[in-house]
């Protein structure tokens, strides 16, 4: 269905943005403290530092090797700094504590959709049943029409049953365009008219070889029995 199919990708779409948006954030301060860090290590040192005020009183020069042999290094040792200001293992809880909020983050899209999803299969299980509903009226309209146009051709001035033949005031019914009448509110199957096509159907089929869903009158039982499909709606389907 259209509705869910864009639900499914808006779900979709919003968790990845949020996740996007996490690893934007941690990504900016952590390349926010590296710049810092960087400005600060590449200014070389001057002489208000009392280290290198030491070794310049023992006759040191900037950009000169350290050791008498004059083979010592000439960098300082780079330094392996950890970013943050928090103890041991508040990284690695950290990390957890943002899996467990994506974890329920992720729970509650789930919950959501599922909702959607059971909303949506009421929706058509309504939409279903209201459309069986103008299917066993429209039918049992054209048994009635049928019936009424065959018993006359038998010589019946009356219908077996009253209902068998359309009756005035029926006719109306007939004539509503379909797609108002699923606009009508129809809370409950109409049972009657469900047990009234049942037994008309059978009438016809028997008395006058007739399927009003095939609209065919057979030649014998045999003819019937071997062509129709069967004696429903959906057997014609």
């Amino acid at each position: 269905m259209p509705m869910l199919r864009r639900t499914k990708e808006v779900f979709k779409k919003e968790e990845k943005q949020k996740e996007a948006n996490e690893r934007s954030r941690q990504k900016s301060i952590k390349e926010q403290e590296k710049e810092q860090r960087d400005t600060v290590l590449n200014i070389a040192l001057g002489n208000e530092n009392k280290g290198f005020a030491m070794l310049q009183k023992m006759g040191y020069k900037s950009g000169q090797p350290l050791g008498k042999s004059g083979k010592g290094i000439v960098e300082p040792i780079p330094l392996n700094i950890t970013t943050g200001r928090s103890g041991l293992g508040h990284e690695e809880m950290k990390k957890r504590k943002a899996e467990e909020n994506l974890e329920n983050y992720r729970r509650k899209m789930h919950m959501r959709k599922q909702a959607e999803e059971q909303t949506a299969d009421l929706f058509k299980l309504r939409l279903k049943t209201k459309q069986e509903q103008l299917q066993v009226k429209r039918d049992l309209v054209k048994s009635q029409k049928a019936c009424q146009q065959l018993d006359m051709q038998k010589g019946l001035e009356s219908p077996k049953e009253m209902w068998f033949w359309l009756q005035p005031e029926e006719e109306k019914e007939d004539d509503v365009d379909a797609e108002e009448e699923e606009e009508k509110e129809e809370d409950e199957f109409d049972v009657s008219d469900s047990e009234k096509l049942i037994m008309l159907t059978a009438y016809l089929r028997e008395e006058h070889l007739y399927c009003i869903w095939c609209g065919t009158t057979y030649d014998d039982k045999e003819d019937l029995s071997s062509n129709c499909p069967g004696d429903t709606f959906a057997d014609h389907e």
